[in-house]
């Protein structure tokens, strides 16, 4: 069992490589789970309107630093953690390493607080694989309003952010990937979604996590 999160801004397609690596899984009969942060618990999924909630009642930079971590706390608790024991792999989309870009790096909080509360929420848990999917602000930001107009669906709280916001938090991603480089696969989100997916076949085979023929498979 393995234990991945992806990480990127919104619009980097994170959803699209945890589908088709869940495709790939289930040709393979491997057992796993699909989750998201905030959420993955009925709690957490509260917490998650919470925080995205755009309100008057917006949290500060702490509280939405600590509903976070209360979720992420949960969710290792209820979810990651019991599957992680049934020897299933877990997928989310993102994890310990968001709170780090957004609130360690884009909303100015102390780094080395924001990692102790993770550590904290996590009681150590890290995922065995960091997926970071780099895109330019721009080329999020142009992905993120065809993705609402199609859905319908206005900006959260988060996403409204400005464009230097935004900038923080990518560079949130890459230091957090540069300070511990053999958990982290960083992949140039620019390229398409079958590349990226090549990519992360090749990476999983040759670590030994699925078989070699996966290369061939698909």
């Amino acid at each position: 069992m393995y234990f991945i999160a992806f990480e990127g801004l919104d619009g980097s397609g994170k959803s699209s490589l945890i589908q088709q690596l869940e495709v790939l899984l289930q040709s393979y009969k491997i057992q796993y789970v699909t989750t998201r942060e905030p959420g993955g618990s009925p709690l957490g999924d509260k917490i998650r309107d919470l925080i995205l909630e755009r309100s008057k009642d917006a949290p500060g930079a702490r509280a939405e630093l600590l509903l976070y971590e209360a979720s992420r706390a949960q969710h290792v608790e209820k979810l990651i953690r019991p599957t992680l024991k049934k020897n299933h792999w877990v997928l989310t989309d993102r994890f310990s390493a968001s709170s780090l870009a957004f609130q360690g790096t884009a909303r100015g909080l102390d780094w080395k607080t924001v990692d102790q509360l993770n550590q904290f929420a996590t009681e150590g848990l890290e995922p065995h694989l960091n997926v970071l999917l780099d895109l330019s602000v721009q080329e999020s930001e142009i992905r993120r309003k065809k993705r609402q107009t199609q859905s319908g669906v206005s900006a959260d709280r988060i996403e409204s952010e400005k464009q230097d916001f935004h900038q923080r938090v990518r560079d949130g991603f890459l230091k957090a990937a540069n300070l511990n480089p053999h958990r982290w696969l960083i992949l140039d989100a620019s390229q398409s979604p079958q590349k990226l997916f090549e990519i992360l076949k090749k990476s999983l085979t040759q670590k030994g996590w699925i078989p070699a023929d996966s290369m061939t498979k698909m």
